[in-house]
């Protein structure tokens, strides 16, 4: 006999259902609390159970809120099996008309979904991966805080000084730009600047700007048709000084992140057009590339395989079904665009693409599969990129 048990996760606490392999309930569905006592209590549960007997144990993918619960059953020697929701959803959907949800029947319908389909045990992650992972979705995080902040600056600049963005080709991010800000930070200090001023900033950056062009910008500022005023001048200080911070944030998290994953035996950084950070991104979103049997399952897990509706005599493609880890799709999209430049045999990929009628981003999102294809590849078979090998 074999016991399926279906585990709803919660924030604060998750049920349990357990069935036998003819749809009977062994152990109605309980509440424990997301807390030691709580785990204690299932633990007494599975326990309880016939020991000789298997033990298939379900539950959802549901971020955070279930790694300490997979973690202690790891540590107990107990399997999981780690569902997608929208599986989970889509069985409920077709098992039943009713609109009834909680999470007492959440966990019995995971223990009917674990009856249904094949049992794949959840391979126990490494302590490198994980943490990995948390970092490269930190990284993302600050790196929108960072955005945010350049946004608001050019907020400002557009009331201030109107010209100056346009001036550094609309772009804030330059040393220079960023300089001038820092040591005058208003269309009138940047008027009064001088040559010593020039070479002042000249000894301070590695490259900047002509003095035909600095003495340019002078006489924008001084003829600005922005209002200076102390407020905003205040608020561009604030953001300007958080950009900075973040900025000097990111360089530290990107040194540790470059560290964890060279502590990993990977092998996508080798791909030319791929540096150590999207190749952390990648291995940390992907994880354990044994549970995946193809790299089409890989795809499906970006969400960058295509939807495809079939009917007699017809057959259709769609756009990418976009499911799955949003943050991979994002690394490999952006890493497939980066390739074009730097893999001559992407870009020849491309250039067919591209003669074949698709647009752009159609191209890329191609450039992105066969990419995940040579990511799968390196990695199951523990080599390193080799253009002779891809002729």
């Amino acid at each position: 006999m074999t016991y399926f048990i279906g585990i709803d996760i919660a924030k604060y606490k998750h049920d349990c259902f357990i069935m036998d392999e003819m749809g009977n309930t062994v152990c109605d569905s309980f509440s424990f609390a997301n807390d030691s006592t709580g785990f204690n209590t299932l633990l007494y549960v599975l326990k309880s159970l016939d020991p000789n007997q298997e033990k298939r144990i379900g539950l959802e993918a549901t971020g955070h809120y279930g790694s300490n619960l997979k973690i202690f059953l790891e540590e107990n020697n107990f399997s999981f099996m780690e569902i997608n929701p929208i599986l989970i959803n889509r069985f409920s959907k077709a098992t039943t008309l009713r609109r009834t949800k909680t999470d007492k029947l959440d966990a019995e319908l995971i223990a009917h979904y674990l009856l249904s389909v094949g049992y794949i045990p959840y391979p126990t992650k490494s302590y490198h991966i994980s943490n990995l992972k948390s970092l490269c979705r930190s990284r993302e995080c600050l790196i929108r805080e960072r955005s945010l902040m350049l946004v608001k600056m050019t907020n400002i600049l557009d009331l201030m000084f109107p010209e100056f963005k346009p001036f550094f080709n609309r772009s804030l991010k330059s040393s220079t730009a960023l300089y001038l800000l820092e040591n005058y930070g208003s269309p009138s200090r940047m008027a009064r600047m001088n040559s010593d001023s020039y070479r002042k900033m000249a000894s301070n950056l590695k490259r900047t700007i002509s003095y035909a062009r600095f003495v340019e910008l002078k006489n924008l500022a001084k003829n600005t048709v922005g209002q200076e005023d102390p407020v905003l001048t205040y608020e561009l200080n604030l953001y300007l000084d958080l950009f900075k911070e973040l900025d000097s944030r990111i360089s530290n998290l990107e040194s540790f992140i470059s560290k964890e994953y060279l502590a990993l035996d990977s092998h996508i950084h080798s791909i030319p057009g791929i540096g150590l950070i999207s190749a952390a991104g990648i291995y940390s979103e992907i994880g354990d590339f044994s549970r995946f049997s193809s790299a089409n399952k890989v795809l499906a897990f970006a969400g960058l395989d295509p939807s495809t509706n079939q009917s007699g005599e017809e057959s259709h493609c769609g756009h990418m079904v976009k499911h799955g880890s949003s943050y991979l799709r994002k690394y490999l999209m952006n890493c497939a665009e980066i390739s074009l430049v730097h893999n001559s045999y992407l870009y020849d990929f491309y250039l067919k693409k591209r003669n074949e009628g698709k647009a752009h981003r159609v191209a890329l999102s191609h450039v992105a599969r066969k990419l995940t294809s040579i990511i799968y590849s390196l990695e199951k078979n523990d080599v390193d990129f080799d253009f002779n090998k891809m002729r």
